[in-house]
């Protein structure tokens, strides 16, 4: 009798996809988000991936090796599209969760955003003019990515923990995470598809910066002199074929995707790329409606 341990990852399902990498453009790379609508600089083409299916060995994914869980996380918030009622419940539950989820000695909760694959035109009336990013409607990810610039993340961590604990004693790690809920019944149409940190270069990405717009500038002023300095920013990514795509599929209200944007501990999983998809692997799937929201996990 054989003593080998099968690999679980070898026996899960999984789904062929094609997921919108980077490819060769222009040399100024921009997001324009307004009300609704993101619109790049960058040209993204298509590229056939398998993306395996994580629910039936979820145990085996962690933080530090892969860099994303699936945690159980009830909420009370009743209803998501409620703005007051978010903002009043959710960022302690966000909270709470993260630091069981990281073992942090402090969160610090940012913005959330609502995402949906169904009609955004009857969504936008509940949203501001000027626009706002935050606590906003938008369509599912549509390219590979990571919402945040590695060369830019210390400082901003610095300035989150200062405003936090003015007098604490500072941190020695920092963790940048997204907090992800899929708050529609499964099966959805359109889910999160993660690829696992160790498939990730640390030389991998190009830089994204992203511009929050009133209006989406067209043509040669998408490309005009900006202060790109001072904006928050992504990283892209080309495609690689050593990328290993990870899906949970079928996600219930009482779950939540925890996964890492940015760990200044690279020893481990530091970041994790994703992106949307459309699954039809599954009967009757349903418009996918979810619920991000990003914190900073401090270690003092």
């Amino acid at each position: 009798m054989s003593n080998e341990v099968m690999d679980p990852e070898a026996t899960v399902r999984s789904v062929e996809a094609q997921l919108q990498y980077l490819l060769p453009g222009p040399a100024i790379n921009r997001r324009f988000v307004s009300a609704g609508v993101e619109v790049n600089t960058g040209r993204y083409g298509p590229f056939p991936v398998t993306i395996r299916d994580a629910r039936a060995i979820r145990p085996h994914f962690t933080l530090d090796r892969q860099g994303f869980v699936l945690l159980d996380a009830p909420s009370d918030v009743a209803d998501f599209t409620d703005r007051d009622e978010v903002n009043r419940v959710y960022p302690g539950e966000v909270s709470r969760y993260v630091q069981q989820a990281t073992g942090a000695d402090l969160v610090v909760v940012g913005g959330w955003m609502i995402r949906t694959s169904g009609d955004l035109a009857s969504r936008q009336k509940k949203l501001d003019a000027p626009y706002r990013h935050a606590e906003g409607v938008q369509p599912p990810a549509g390219e590979v990515h990571v919402d945040t610039d590695p060369a830019r993340q210390q400082r901003a961590a610095e300035v989150a923990y200062r405003k936090a604990r003015p007098d604490g004693p500072g941190f020695r790690r920092f963790i940048v995470s997204s907090f992800w809920r899929s708050y529609s019944p499964p099966p959805q149409d359109c889910p999160l598809a993660l690829c696992d940190a160790r498939s990730v270069g640390d030389d991998e990405g190009t830089t994204n910066i992203l511009w929050i717009v009133d209006k989406i500038p067209e043509g040669d002023a998408m490309f005009a002199p900006m202060d790109d300095d001072r904006q928050p920013a992504a990283h892209i990514f080309r495609h690689n074929p050593a990328h290993r795509w990870w899906y949970f599929s079928n996600m219930v209200r009482d779950e939540a995707l925890l996964f890492k944007f940015h760990d200044s501990d690279r020893s481990g999983a530091w970041r994790v790329p994703h992106t949307a998809f459309w699954d039809d692997s599954l009967p009757d799937p349903v418009p996918r409606e979810s619920i991000e929201c990003r914190s900073i996990a401090f270690f003092e």
